[in-house]
């Protein structure tokens, strides 16, 4: 990264092959693909970007949220990185990051920066967080405004593509059979969370309070369908076929569907997309948000994006998305992140670990 807005190179590691026949991460085989992988993606990146160690001015690393394993990985390479070479280490928040993903982005789109403050949904298979992000000089503040009290939103997708005996991660999976259904085939619903203002939800003002996500009841929700519906023995038809197709893809999944599997699927994606929708733009106006912004993997989702657009346009807000290939965590927004930091040389102490349950704002 070069000033924190031109990206020279941007290797991934994909580790979907590994924790696919798992149906989600297991956290020590992450740990151990990161240990694997460390060394030749960074040699990969220098040499795509034709720089050498040398040249580089700091080293940034993700300090937290995410597994410990695989945080203290990235960390210990990174220090060690900047001793050797005796430059700083900046310490970048992981969700931050994916904030910077988009105005990274819209830095390279257009001269003109996205307006200020923004509302940001940063939405992945781990978080579903709200935030109110401001410039203050070179520094951004950020302030957190809703959050899921349970799972994240790419965590429900997971967990019911994998209910349904579909791929991983659910998600693309989820997103590219739900066109072939019907989204009002089944009338999920969201129930208003009315959380008591004590423990975690302590600094949360009375307003913030009403921004808050939970997924965990539409999970359920598709579970007790699938069972009062007796749709068992065709999904584990449908996972047995998929198992014996080398590198399924979902269109390989729907000449296994019935109707109304994709009409269970189609109402499933319809009712998150709308809860993550109407939670956002409603929180954009009570914070007199100037724009909106969608970051994480879930914001690689069609149909998200659709209704995401669709609304802001209504309301005439400006809006942006990372491209697919930021969408996912990436070290190109770890650097853009950074960048600031660099700036303000706010750089990491040597005693610098991880912290996996590190929070973003207040």
């Amino acid at each position: 990264m070069r000033t924190g807005s031109e990206t020279l190179s941007n290797v991934v590691a994909s580790q979907i092959a590994t924790h696919a026949p798992y149906g989600g991460v297991v956290p020590e085989l992450a740990s151990r693909e990161h240990l694997r992988n460390v060394v030749p993606v960074v040699r990969t990146a220098l040499a795509e970007a034709g720089i050498s160690l040398r040249d580089l001015d700091a080293i940034a690393v993700t300090e937290g949220p995410g597994l410990a394993g695989a945080l203290l990985v990235g960390i210990t390479y990174a220090k060690s990185l900047a001793f050797a070479l005796n430059k700083p280490l900046i310490a970048v928040n992981h969700l931050e990051g994916h904030i910077h993903a988009v105005l990274l982005e819209q830095a390279a789109i257009s001269e003109d920066a996205l307006p200020l403050p923004a509302l940001a949904l940063v939405v992945s298979g781990g978080h579903t967080h709200l935030y109110l992000a401001r410039r203050n000089g070179e520094s951004w503040h950020y302030k957190n405004v809703g959050r899921t009290l349970d799972d994240a939103a790419g965590e429900a997708f997971d967990k019911v593509a994998k209910l349904l005996g579909l791929g991983y991660p659910g998600g693309p999976w989820i997103d590219a059979l739900a066109p072939h259904g019907d989204p009002k085939a089944v009338p999920f619903s969201f129930a208003q969370i009315k959380p008591k203002a004590h423990g975690r939800n302590a600094h949360y003002d009375d307003l913030a309070r009403k921004f808050l996500f939970s997924f965990s009841g539409i999970k359920t929700a598709v579970l007790r369908y699938v069972q009062t519906h007796d749709m068992a023995a065709s999904i584990e038809a449908r996972r047995s076929a998929l198992a014996q197709i080398p590198q399924a893809k979902p269109s390989d999944a729907l000449l296994l569907c019935d109707e109304e599997t994709l009409g269970l699927i189609a109402s499933f994606q319809r009712a998150v997309v709308d809860d993550l929708r109407r939670k956002t733009f409603q929180a954009a106006e009570a914070f007199d948000a100037s724009s909106v912004l969608i970051s994480g993997g879930v914001a690689a989702n069609r149909e998200l994006r659709v209704r995401f657009t669709a609304e802001a346009a209504e309301r005439g807000l400006p809006v942006a998305f990372p491209s697919l290939s930021l969408s996912t965590d990436n070290a190109a927004m770890v650097a853009a992140a950074a960048w600031p930091k660099f700036l303000a040389n706010e750089f990491a102490p040597a005693e610098l670990s991880a912290e996996p349950s590190l929070a973003l704002g207040r």
